[in-house]
């Protein structure tokens, strides 16, 4: 799919070192594609790679969590200032840091979503979430939703998508799954052993799938009803993503756990938050050691998540956000209009953003034509045909123009690759049948 400028001897090198001891399918992969870009100078909106020679506009943010960028000034002038005190503390004894950290997320939060348990990845954030649901209602069935992510730990990942589980051996118990946005095969899971039903506000693995209009809501009453606990995961959707603090704040309804991760650590330091109502903190009562985390909650993260809160809950952060979601919708707009044939659409919430292609190859050719043309874009893994459109929410509104130029050449390039791929498709595809 094009080939690529040779590393330069410093590159290789690092790539040799990432192939022989951390991936080498990921080594292979990259090499295969012209795209062995190595991590070097970041800042802001950019990733440069390591010789100085390819700068990207990120439109990934790793699902989030640069949406204040890379390298946030803020953020890195708060962990310096904060280790001239803290360190990662001890999550055995109580905490300031961590204290004042959960009093301002109870805060922003609605109704009596008063208690976080603070962890390092989102995986782990979604198992405690998951071990509240089974031990406050003492029930066992999970239902989540089919080609969701909630992270790739043990109940979390029970919770996902069928292909991150089937390498590793039989399914967990107790865990079902029913199609995304489908009331009628929810009602026919729900029932007296049900203890949760989690899922994503905007699935974003599944192709950035805005929830249509009654389903949350729905969602939230069949919880309510069988006595089941509903379970949000804002690990993506959170801290003004959506254009509100919280996703779920578009659909008029409350949880009884929120998820959240990724952003909250602003890039800088690892830290998540599973928030859960006052009443399911009971949990801890009897064994309030029954869950640690070594470095979940550092105290140090601590200080960065609370600057993260403070700047993403800010009204005119939130107004920013919305304004460029609205450049953006305006931009593809145009370009859908451009290329109707390849761009298909805009699924949006936000700027939490998916371009709907032509069909599923689509994704895959055009991240690699994005790259080519100096923007990080990846495509929803449990739906191709969709490519995440998530840039920082720090982002000036005059690089809306740059992206959309840059995108326009991306998606030129990729409608006049596709058809070569489907055609060396088909010939292989021949040849391997005449062999037979």
């Amino acid at each position: 799919m094009g080939r690529a400028k040779k590393p330069s001897e410093t590159t290789q090198e690092a790539i040799k070192k990432f192939r022989d001891h951390v991936s080498s399918g990921k080594a292979a992969f990259f090499e295969k594609y012209g795209m062995q870009f190595v991590m070097g100078s970041r800042y802001g909106c950019y990733l440069g790679d390591l010789d100085g020679k390819k700068r990207l506009f990120n439109l990934h943010c790793n699902g989030g969590v640069f949406n204040l960028g890379h390298r946030n000034q803020e953020l890195i002038d708060i962990l310096k200032q904060g280790f001239d005190r803290f360190d990662i503390g001890n999550g055995h004894l109580m905490s300031e840091a961590r204290a004042d950290l959960a009093k301002v997320i109870a805060d922003l939060m609605p109704e009596d979503l008063e208690y976080t348990v603070f962890g390092v990845s989102g995986g782990e954030a979604v198992d405690l979430a998951l071990k509240v649901a089974r031990a406050y209602t003492g029930r066992e069935k999970i239902i989540s939703v089919k080609g969701g992510y909630h992270g790739h730990t043990g109940l979390a990942m029970a919770a996902g998508d069928e292909k991150y589980r089937a390498p590793f051996g039989p399914q967990v118990p107790g865990f079902v799954q029913v199609p995304f946005a489908d009331r009628g095969a929810l009602i026919a899971e729900m029932d007296t052993n049900t203890a949760a039903v989690i899922l994503e506000t905007v699935p974003a693995t599944l192709g950035i799938a805005i929830p249509p209009e009654g389903y949350l809501p729905a969602v939230r009453e069949l919880c309510t009803e069988h006595g089941a606990l509903l379970i949000i995961d804002e690990v993506q959707t959170g801290l003004g993503r959506t254009g509100k603090l919280w996703g779920f704040e578009h659909f008029g309804i409350v949880p009884d756990v929120v998820v959240l991760g990724k952003g909250l650590s602003g890039g800088i330091y690892p830290i998540t938050a599973t928030v859960i109502r006052r009443a399911l903190e009971s949990v801890f009562h009897e064994d309030p050691f029954i869950h640690v985390s070594t470095f979940g909650g550092a105290e140090v993260g601590c200080l960065v998540a609370k600057k993260v809160l403070e700047i993403s809950s800010d009204p005119e952060f939130l107004d920013h956000v919305n304004e460029l979601a609205r450049l953006f919708d305006q931009g593809v707009e145009k370009l859908r209009k451009k290329h109707p044939r390849f761009l298909v659409g805009l699924r949006q919430l936000g700027l939490m953003m998916g371009l709907e292609l032509k069909d599923g190859l689509s994704g895959p050719v055009l991240s690699k034509t994005a790259y080519d043309n100096d923007l990080l874009m990846v495509y929803a893994n449990n739906d191709p045909s969709v490519c995440q459109f998530l840039p920082p929410l720090i982002m000036d509104l005059s690089e809306v123009d740059l992206v959309m130029e840059r995108l326009d050449r991306a998606l030129a390039a990729a409608k006049r690759l596709l058809p070569v791929l489907k055609f060396k498709r088909q010939v292989e595809g021949f040849v391997g049948k005449w062999k037979h």
